[in-house]
Parts: C-alpha cells; structure tokens; sequence
C-alpha cells in the first residue's frame, strides 16, 4: 500500500526524530541545531501552507495558527517536568518542535503515549539492571515531595529526584516520541 500523499507531507518531522533518538540513545542529548531546525521547519511550512491554493492542500500538516499552539502546547506539558529535573532542555525542545508539525491536540496524545512507552522503557531498564524496587520506592518518595511542593519547595523536590535516580543511564525521550509519532500516523493512515 502506498503513502497517501497528506502523510508524505510529515517525511522531514520523522527523519529528524529518527536521528534524534539514535542521538539520544548514544549520546542521552538532542542537540539544538536539529530541535530549532525541525521547529522552525514545522512553522515555516504551516505558515507557506496557509498561502497556498486549496488543491495543494496536503503540502501542509497543519495551520500556522495550529503550528503555533503545538509548539506553545509541547513546550508547556513538557516544561514543567524539566523545571524540576525529570526532563532535559533537549527533550522539551523536541517536544515543542513535535507539536509545530502536527499541532495542539495530536501533541497532547504523543505525550502521553510517549509518556506510557517511556514508563515501559523504565521499567525494562530497571528490571534488567535489578533496581525494579529501588525505582517504585524512588517514584513514590518524589510523587509526594511533588504533592507537598507547596510546603517543601521546588528546590527540594528537584533536589529529592535528583538524588533518587536509581537508573544507570537516563531515558533516552527521543526514543518514545518517535513511537508514540509513528503510532499517531499508524492510527492516522488506517482510518483510526
């Protein structure tokens, strides 16, 4: 079965988020010049789009008014977690470029299948390195240092989940986003 041709549009967003995760997987860093790129490619093209006559309708992924809500949508779902060290500053950035290519509510449901396939990885990682237990004691310790920031402060809470990163090498995020994008137009070419 071919491509359609409305998915083909999206060939430069899965590139960039294919050497992304191979960056990320091994060097654990995404690096700007491929976050800013992919952004600003995601932006220009909304915005070009939105020029164009309705018969090139699929050389666009979505409106320039969409583009830029994604990429504001990614950047805020994403920010939170790196302002108390969950997150790197690349990862929110891919994010953020992730929702400029396909706007506000598809970015909303590649977080959170990114989130569940990430929690996946996690787990395995954990598994296989023996530190299952230390991890559910870890998560627990920082979900309440989070439910009591208001009393404890962000200082602590960012400090307590650095200091219980039982895991020997960090989640590379690229790699999630890339399945949870691939899964977003697996859904979308089968009609889902």
């Amino acid at each position: 079965m071919l491509i359609p041709p409305d998915m083909l549009v999206y060939v430069p967003l899965l590139a960039a988020l294919v050497v992304a995760a191979v960056t990320d997987l091994r060097e654990r860093r995404i690096f700007n010049w491929l976050t800013f790129g992919l952004a600003l490619a995601g932006l220009i093209q909304s915005f070009a789009g939105s020029y164009l006559p309705e018969a090139l309708a699929p050389a666009f992924t979505v409106s320039a008014g969409m583009s830029v809500a994604g990429l504001c949508v990614g950047f805020a779902l994403t920010f939170i977690l790196f302002a108390i060290g969950g997150l790197g500053g690349g990862d929110v950035k891919l994010l953020a470029a992730v929702g400029a290519w396909v706007g506000p509510v598809p970015v909303l449901f590649i977080f959170a299948a990114e989130a569940v396939i990430g929690m996946l990885i996690v787990l395995g990682q954990a598994t296989t390195q023996g530190k299952l237990r230390a991890l559910f004691k870890n998560s627990a310790m920082v979900a309440v240092n989070m439910a009591n920031v208001n009393h404890l402060g962000v200082e602590h809470v960012v400090s307590t989940g650095q200091a219980c990163r039982s895991i020997d090498r960090p989640l590379p995020y690229a790699v999630p986003v890339l399945l949870a994008t691939l899964m977003l137009f697996g859904l979308r070419w089968w009609g889902v």
